[in-house]
């Protein structure tokens, strides 16, 4: 590990820059690269001297600007350098929000210091400490985005995200958990705020809290609205809600205990908590930029303003607070030794995410049915989509699940033109599947004495109450496979997720007892997922979607559609001669099964119309998982609750 890291901080840290040019021997000019000198002090595990001070004033909620004061204490005169945090835990990826920091000035003693950013790091600003300085004043605004083509809104007239990142500044040269820092952010009047962070007081809408240290301040971030409401989920755990309107709080004593059994189900399959305390921070917000981020204590979660009051049309939301929540063990506490760095500028190294990520959405699954947050219906409905999507999916044959945890860095999740063939993260539901493989055949081999529940205990486990972080690597994963059941753990996780060009991954479903079938109407993972976004989900017969406009994406490559020359963004404009409408576009595919009959489509894109004939006689499909004739349930005995009823 500190081979690595040294060797990747070094290459960040010295590149090159081009000499004068001198003539060749043919007469062109040809410069020769000089290096650059080591800049950036390298982080070191070794205290900060001094506590940082960081003020936030987050009152300007109409145009969601953050202004920041901070005050940074100093050991000596000279140069310091500032890091803003670029590569991010949870995100996987360098997804620092530099370009939104304006404003920037610095300051001793009320007098203007000069500062310059690095120009091969725009992430690092050098402050000239002078003589006698004691400390620092850094300012700067944090201009948040006002509308989803700037970025993720964070700030709504009823609610903000507030992620400290985002807001701060640290000293290079040190690791964030040597680095004290004692917050105070004010808030809009009448709001209220939830973080994982200690020793709180409010005075009026000013926030303070005690010190602790840059890591823990960035893994503490804070919800806060005009509407709020909190419930007591046992365990040490609070469910904090903000919401658009008072009236999408009103929560049912059945939906609190819901949440309440999943907590319990979390601790009774890892057996330890591994925070003291842990916040649940759920914004329910069509305005709020949707996310799902882990931390250590806590966790960032939105769902639809209706999560609650329509509680029975929201099955397939409710999966995204049992993910987070096993972060705590599987992410947070338990880390790829690689994915765990000493500071916010080293980069990552995501190769273990099919563990990280993808056992946690095997567990999401899982915990979200023991529990009763999902029913079981809605738990096989999911695996079935993803399986019949791998099934389908072409890039399969050339890039390897493992190869797939990259792609945070790669793509930053933007759209892809033909993501069925570049692939995309696709570590978490196929690395879910994979990992309900190893439960089911560990199940079968024992009889269900054992199961992938006594690995996640031992390997998740440890010591009640440690939130620091346990590094792993591949050997240690295989080893506690091992010890949970004997077994050639190696070449089952290298064949299924190292290599390309795997079967599909249907072998755990087929264990359980159940085999992937085609219908001609939705299951209801896939019928709820078609609701919320407005779209028509014609994967496995047309190969692609379509929203409410008409708008086909999701092209799959080499499908039916794809032949035809359509594209994401062409629009369907009638069908038959007709207008568009889901209804003629379903009638057509089903009148196609005579074999004779095409799908007729009039498209346009950029314009330009064409009249298209879809030669697909297949009808409507979509997956299933369907029991087999014979043999148990064992989907029934991964699914029985844990907890003491």
């Amino acid at each position: 590990m500190k081979i690595a890291l040294l060797a990747a901080t070094a290459l960040i840290a010295a590149p090159v820059a081009y000499a004068p040019t001198a003539l060749a021997q043919d007469g062109n000019s040809r410069p020769q690269p000089v290096v650059q000198p080591l800049t950036i002090p390298l982080p070191a595990d070794k205290p900060y001297p001094g506590t940082m001070q960081l003020k936030v004033d987050a009152t300007d909620f109409a145009r969601g600007i953050f202004h920041v004061r901070q005050t940074i204490p100093v050991a000596k005169s000279g140069k310091l350098t500032l890091l803003y945090p670029e590569w991010l835990p949870g995100k996987h990826a360098p997804r620092g929000a530099i370009a939104e920091v304006a404003g920037f000035k610095a300051s001793a003693g009320g007098k203007p210091l000069t500062w310059t950013r690095q120009p091969t790091d725009v992430y690092a600003f050098d402050v000239d400490v002078p003589a006698g300085a004691k400390s620092i004043d850094v300012a700067f605004d944090f201009l948040s985005p006002t509308r989803t083509s700037e970025g993720r809104v964070v700030v709504t007239p009823a609610m903000m995200n507030l992620q400290w990142e985002q807001v701060s500044l640290y000293p290079a040269g040190y690791f964030t958990r040597a680095i004290p820092v004692q917050l105070e952010v004010t808030l809009p009047d009448g709001w209220t705020g939830a973080a994982a962070l200690d020793g709180l007081k409010v005075s009026g809408n000013r926030y303070s809290f005690a010190p602790t240290n840059y890591e823990v301040l960035v893994d503490s971030p804070m919800f806060a609205g005009k509407y709020y409401r909190k419930w007591d989920l046992g365990q040490n755990v609070t469910l904090n809600v903000v919401a658009d309107e008072a009236k999408y709080l009103a929560a049912t004593p059945d939906h609190i205990a819901r949440h309440a059994a999943l907590v319990s189900e979390a601790v009774a399959l890892f057996g330890v908590r591994h925070f003291d305390r842990y916040e649940f921070l759920l914004a329910l917000s069509d305005d709020l930029g949707g996310i799902g981020l882990e931390h250590h204590r806590s966790s960032e979660n939105s769902r639809n303003p209706d999560y609650f009051t329509e509680w029975d049309e929201n099955d397939s939301e409710r999966g995204l607070l049992p993910h987070e929540l096993t972060h705590s063990w599987n992410g947070k506490y338990r880390r790829p030794d690689k994915l765990w760095t000493p500071d916010y500028r080293t980069p990552m190294q995501d190769n273990l995410l099919w563990v990280y990520e993808g056992q946690t959405s095997f567990w999401d699954l899982v915990l979200a049915g023991r529990s009763g947050m999902q029913s079981k219906d809605m738990v096989l409905a999911e695996w079935a989509t993803n399986a019949a999507n791998y099934s389908a999916q072409p890039g399969r044959s050339w890039r390897s699940v493992e190869d797939t945890t990259l792609d945070p860095v790669i793509a930053a999740r933007k759209p892809k033109p033909f993501a069925s063939w570049s692939r995309g993260e696709d570590y978490y539901n196929e690395g879910s599947l994979v990992w309900l493989e190893a439960d089911m055949l560990i199940r079968g081999a024992t009889n269900n004495a054992k199961s992938l529940d006594d690995f996640a205990r031992a390997f998740f486990g440890g010591r009640e109450g440690d939130w620091g972080q346990n590094t792993y690597d591949f050997d240690d994963v295989v080893a506690a496979l091992n010890a949970a059941h004997p077994y050639d753990w190696a070449s089952f996780l290298r064949e299924r997720l190292q290599n390309p060009g795997q079967a599909a991954p249907v072998a755990g479903i087929e264990r359980a007892g159940y085999r992937l079938v085609w219908r001609d109407a939705p299951n209801v993972y896939d019928r709820d997922r078609m609701a919320q976004a407005k779209n028509l989900d014609l994967t496995h017969s047309l190969g692609l979607t379509v929203d409410k406009d008409g708008i086909a994406g999701a092209i799959l490559w080499d499908g039916p559609a794809f032949r035809a020359d359509i594209v994401n963004g062409t629009k369907i404009v009638a069908v038959d001669g007709t207008s568009y409408s889901k209804d003629r576009l379903e009638s057509a595919i089903r009148a196609a099964t005579d074999g004779k009959t095409p799908v007729r489509l009039l498209v346009e894109r950029g314009g330009r119309y064409r009249q298209i004939e879809i030669d697909y006689h297949g009808g409507l499909r979509w997956p299933h998982l369907e029991k087999s004739a014979s043999g148990p349930d064992w989907f029934d005995r991964l699914l029985a609750p844990r907890r003491q009823l």
